[in-house]
């Protein structure tokens, strides 16, 4: 009788320790050679497999592997590079690849936004003037490559083509575009088929997303020409990060198996396989091991689905797997041993993953997991039962919410006015969204405070000395509204978390975020409470420096548990709404202090909507909630800054609104301004700044760009409203860039002034 197979969707490649990063930057910094970046990263993804070997993964992903990015490296595949990198036709080379990505002296990088609702960046395809081409076949190379160096019959990994279209701009002749990829496909899938492959992975998440019914159409004409030109290639068509609306059509599509995600489908995934069934010829690839949060499995609950689902789906025809890639998971607890032992016991990250997939496979099969099973309940127990999940201040706090007054005394148009007076800013004030650039010397002086070969005392007066410098830095460039720089903080979620109780922080809980930029999610492992004031000694210590006023800075609710590992034993929004309470009395002590121009950061709130759009109200309400909760105890004359980042912002333009922030930032220059067409047809009546330039390249921009991108805004947005700042925090970027940029950004913005100056 034939076993349930277990199968993995994909490896985390930034390395336990950031390897991968590490090697990347060298790279980029011309510290080593292209052919030591691959010899570096093939080892590196050579251990990946081999570890999923060793665990007894039977379905490896070859081809998850990226120098950047998954999406970059289709686009790459088929020749799918903007003109103004010059690129006309075969393999695309390392260094235009990296271009494309991150922009050059002469061409700006393309434009980078969120993967569904995830905090990982791709790289926007741009299909203007595309000739599809096959450039080189990756999925072979990685496949040969890991069966001739390991002896692993691995399964290639594919961005499917409607997901790949349906993410890219450009694309007004879809089925024309299309109609050219998909022999080119059919290419690739031959080969693989000629080499031996025996299955192939082909992701279409745009399945699980909200689209026309008739769209299906599509699905079934690609796959039936896939099997068509490779009819000995197994395919899996993999879907996850929610339920499918139309699972009894899917399901019947011309593939050999159906990925579906049973996490996070809100119970969906079962009943629709309950009513409908499913084919006798297909196997089911039931993803029930969350690959996007860090909490250890319930196997118990686990295997109960399984066996809810071998009711319908007959054992044999079974694979057990993730929910999605482990790409946005860490690679291994083992690298913890400092974590509290309870808190260690309950997480599980990509390599524990394995470990619990096999055990469900082997459950599932017949084989003793007693053991398995057993640690798992007692760990669960254990940190379910501690006191961090039972805080009865905390707990109460929540049931009163309809106590606390979550609205500003006066309306927008009225205390904008105050602030006016006591402000006095010029037209088209300029400032910066928070972070300066954290230098070699900035990360050296922290890692010797946390190793204590240096004191506190010591690593104090060494953040004075960097915030005082770049306060003169800021005056000297005649920026208006300035910021402290956020020295003393390693990442704008992890920060927060450090201060807050109920977060853990951990040393090498990596996840990629876009490129080589890592962010290590802190751990919301219980009740969230206030305990001490998180960021007033900084701001009020960058205020005593200057007559400029100076932006206190915190991070929203929805972006702190956006960008965190989330407990998973209560709703989302009950732990966003403790985080509000605890930072509205932060919000209330920077005010105390006399800072009275507070930015609370919602970058994350947009990448957070769920995909079904059924889910969207719910979702958009308890994130104004939340925020509200954070920001509405101020005096009308305390002016609140938000900030948001790389997403389609048509889509929550009333709720941006909503959050009644007195001024907000938006990224307008990586998307080429395309956030401004919102603001033509819908307006808005508080102040806003529009990312003037791209932070996330290297290159520094012309005042010739910056004041294209202003005049643009300047046509839907009154001069009055409108503020001038870079589009995202410049913790990335190197010094001399930083400035360089913004001078140009200051200087661009007094030329426009005089143009304007008759406006009072």
């Amino acid at each position: 009788m034939a076993k349930v197979q277990s199968s993995n969707l994909g490896y985390p490649r930034l390395g336990e320790k950031r390897e991968w990063k590490k090697a990347l930057e060298n790279y980029w910094n011309h510290k080593i050679s292209e052919e030591q970046l691959l010899s570096e990263t093939k080892e590196l993804r050579l251990q990946a497999l081999k570890k999923q070997q060793d665990k007894g993964i039977d379905l490896i992903p070859v081809g998850d592997f990226s120098f950047y990015d998954h999406i970059l490296d289709t686009s790459i595949t088929f020749g799918i590079v903007p003109k103004r990198f010059n690129y006309e036709a075969g393999k695309v080379d390392l260094d235009t690849y990296f271009e494309v990505a991150r922009g050059n002296d002469g061409a700006v990088a393309s434009e980078m936004t969120k993967w569904f609702n995830t905090n990982y960046h791709y790289i926007v395809p741009e299909l203007v003037d595309a000739k599809p081409q096959l450039t080189e076949n990756r999925a072979l190379f990685y496949y040969e490559e890991a069966k001739k160096e390991l002896g692993i019959d691995g399964k290639p990994v594919l961005v499917g083509p409607i997901t790949y279209l349906k993410l890219a701009k450009g694309n007004d002749d879809f089925k024309g575009l299309l109609d050219q990829l998909v022999p080119l496909y059919g290419q690739i899938l031959k080969e693989l088929q000629d080499a031996g492959a025996k299955w192939v992975q082909i992701d279409e998440p745009y399945l699980a997303t909200s689209f026309d019914k008739e769209e299906l159409a599509l699905f079934e004409e690609v796959y039936a020409s896939f099997k068509n030109v490779a009819p000995d290639l197994k395919i899996e068509l993999q879907t996850y990060f929610e339920s499918l609306d139309y699972f009894e059509e899917v399901v019947k599509l011309p593939v050999d198996a159906i990925g579906v995600d049973f996490v996070h489908d809100h119970g969906e995934s079962i009943e629709a396989l309950e009513k409908f069934g499913f084919p006798e010829d297909k196997i089911l690839a039931a993803g029930v091991i969350d690959g996007r949060n860090v909490w250890r499995a319930d196997l118990d609950a686990k295997l109960g689905l399984l066996e809810r689902i071998a009711k319908v789906v007959p054992k044999e025809r079974l694979i057990v797997q993730p929910s999605s890639s482990l790409l946005h998971v860490p690679v291994t607890k083992a690298s913890e041993p400092d974590l509290d032992g309870v808190l260690l016991g309950g997480l599980s990250f990509a390599d524990e993953k394995l470990v619990e997939l096999v055990a469900l496979t082997e459950a599932l099969n017949g084989e003793d997991v007693t053991a398995e099973f057993t640690d798992a309940r007692a760990a669960l127990g254990a940190i379910n039962g501690s006191h961090h999940r039972n805080n009865a201040e905390v707990q109460e706090a929540i049931r009163n919410l309809e106590n606390v007054e979550v609205k500003r005394d006066l309306p927008f148009a009225e205390r904008i006015k105050l602030q006016h007076e006591w402000l006095q800013l010029p037209l088209l004030p300029t400032t910066t969204i928070g972070s300066f650039p954290q230098s070699p010397e900035v990360r050296k002086k922290r890692s010797d405070w946390l190793k204590k070969v240096i004191t506190d005392a010591e690593y104090e007066k060494f953040i004075e000395t960097e915030t005082e410098r770049w306060i003169r830095i800021q005056e000297d460039l005649d920026l208006d509204v300035l910021v402290h720089g956020e020295f003393e903080r390693t990442d704008m979620v992890e920060y927060f978390g450090q201060k807050l109780d109920g977060f853990q922080a951990t040393k090498f809980g990596w996840v990629q975020s876009y490129g080589s930029r890592a962010v290590r999610p802190p751990l919301v492992y219980g009740d969230v409470a206030f305990t001490e004031a998180i960021t007033v000694k900084e701001s009020v210590y960058a205020q005593s420096l200057t007559d400029r006023p100076v932006k206190g800075m915190l991070t929203a609710p929805v972006t702190i548990i956006n960008w965190s590992f989330v407990r998973d034993d209560v709703p989302d929004y009950v732990v966003a709404n403790q985080v509000g309470l605890a930072l509205r009395k932060e919000v209330e002590a920077l005010e105390e202090a006399g800072i009275r121009v507070i930015q609370v950061d919602e970058p994350a709130l947009r990448e957070g909507l769920p995909l079904k759009r059924s889910r969207w109200q719910k979702y958009l309400d308890d994130a104004v909630y939340s925020f509200k909760l954070t920001t509405t105890s101020v005096k009308n004359d305390t002016q609140i800054h938000t900030h948001m980042c790389y997403a389609e912002f048509e889509d929550i333009i009333d709720t941006i609104s909503a959050l009644d922030a007195d001024v907000i930032s938006i990224e307008t220059s990586r998307s080429h301004g395309e956030i401004i067409e919102t603001f033509e047809k819908v307006g808005y009546d508080k102040e806003i700044g529009l990312g003037v330039y791209d932070i996330h390249s290297p290159r520094v921009p012309t005042t010739g760009e910056i004041q294209e991108n202003i005049r643009r805004a300047l046509k839907v947005i009154d001069a009055r409203q409108f503020w001038v700042n870079p589009d995202c925090g410049l913790k990335t970027r190197k010094e001399k860039e930083t400035v360089e940029a913004l001078r140009d950004m200051v200087n661009a913005t007094k030329e426009i002034r005089e143009a304007y100056k008759v406006i009072k």
